[in-house]
Order: structure tokens, then sequence, then C-alpha cells
């Protein structure tokens, strides 16, 4: 399998993925009825923080932005722009970088699990812990693809392409819901809004899927322009045709 064959794949993934992305900031604007039910219901609790739980929370929130929400994503931009390379220093410049950032990424998701394993109620009774859950264990996936990578003459190497992409891909989106169940979460227990934090994070997703579909379009226009001023230029058939300074000079028959 080669990387033409998963092209229309990349491509609906990536337009579901946009079309998800502009939705689920919508639900910020049920915060306001959400909280109104939640009141109503006499056994809800609001959970009262301590700037210590405070703290611990937030950091939580920010290093799993930082590496699922920006590091994980910037990698996959890095690795693109390595796919029509031909220098071969620049070559290894960026592979060593999206490799760097995957490392980085995992780095902070074990540091983030760890907070949330000592410091926070984990009964994986909501959305955000499930998914959490198991982006832990995918996100090892990735490193280790790549570390078992086929070399490019092998006929795996198609195979493996395809694992690496829709793993990485998958995990990335995966992670970027779980952001968001995340601010959800931390509304629902502490009636706290979380719309501009939302509305901030949509505008990052956005930036990044436009640079994700450019970074195609852009090739395919540089490629074109390369292709038109290589063209030779074929000989008409006036061009061809003898002059009549020729006829002249040529023997008659």
């Amino acid at each position: 399998m080669s990387r033409n064959t998963i092209l229309p794949m990349q491509k609906l993934i990536v337009h579901v993925a946009i079309l998800i992305f502009a939705l689920l900031p919508l639900v910020s604007s049920t915060q306001k009825h959400t909280k109104k039910i939640i009141h109503e219901c006499s056994d809800h609790k609001v959970l009262e923080l301590s700037p210590k739980l405070s703290f611990q929370i937030i950091l939580h929130g920010f290093l799993l932005w930082a590496s699922m929400g920006f590091l994980m994503p910037i990698a996959i931009l890095v690795m693109r722009m390595s796919n029509r390379q031909q220098c071969g220093r620049r070559l290894k410049l960026l592979f060593y970088t999206h490799a760097s950032l995957q490392i980085l990424c995992v780095i902070l998701v074990i540091t983030a699990t760890t907070l949330s394993v000592i410091n926070f109620e984990n009964f994986f009774d909501n959305t955000h812990q499930r998914i959490g859950l198991a982006l832990y264990v995918a996100i090892w996936l990735p490193i280790v693809a790549g570390i078992f990578r086929p070399d490019k003459r092998s006929k795996r190497r198609g195979a493996w392409f395809c694992f690496h992409w829709l793993i990485g891909v998958t995990v990335t989106l995966l992670g970027i819901v779980n952001i968001y169940t995340g601010l959800q979460a931390y509304h629902m227990k502490t009636m706290k809004s979380t719309s501009v934090w939302n509305w901030l994070f949509s505008a990052e997703v956005a930036i990044i899927a436009f640079i994700y579909l450019l970074q195609e379009k852009w090739h395919y226009k540089k490629q074109s322009g390369v292709i038109l001023g290589n063209e030779s230029v074929r000989p008409t058939d006036q061009q061809t045709s003898p002059t009549d300074e020729e006829k002249e000079l040529s023997p008659m028959p």
C-alpha cells in the first residue's frame, strides 16, 4: 500500500474532524441550561476546590493541552513537511524534530497521568477519564511503530506507513476531543465557566487544521509551477515547415 492510496482516506478523516471541532464549541452554549438543571437536582454537590487541588487540576489540564493539543499536532505537521523534502540534511532534521516532539509529548502525558492518579478520584465513570485511559495506552503505539520502522525498500513499508499515520492521527484526534471533555467535566464539577477556553482551543485547532490542508495544496501548486516552468516547447507545424528562403536555397527536383 503506497502513500497515494491513503490520500482519500486522509482527506475524509481531516474534513470530518474539522466538522466535529467546529461543532464542539457549541457545547459551551448549553452550559447555562445545564447549570440550571444541575442546581435543581438536590443530590448534586458542587465541588469546592482548595487552592492546592485547583492548582493540580489546572496543571493537569495544561500538561494534556501541551502534549495532545499542541505538540502532537505540530509533530504531524513537521513530518508532513518531510514527505516531499529532497535535501538529506533537512530531511534528517525534520525527522529528529518529529521524534523529539513525540517523546516530549509522551513524557508530558505520563506526568499528567501520574498527577491524576495520585491526587484525583479516578472511578472512570465519565467520558473524560475513559478516553484518557485509552489514550495513555495508545500514545505509546506511534513511538513503538517508529522504533520498528522497516527499510524503505521493504515490502512492509507501505503497510507500516499506513498504520503509523492512522494511529498517529487517531491518537491526536482523541486527545483533542478529550481536552473538550475535560473542560466540560471541570465545568460540571465546579460550575465555573469554560467558554473562553473552549473558544481559544477551537481557534487553535482551526489554525492547525488549516495548515494541515494548506500543506498539500501548497505542494500541488508548487509542483504544478515547476512542471509548467520546465515544460519544453514543442515545435509547431509552422516552425517545422520550410521558409521561403530555405525553399530558394534547396535544390530543385
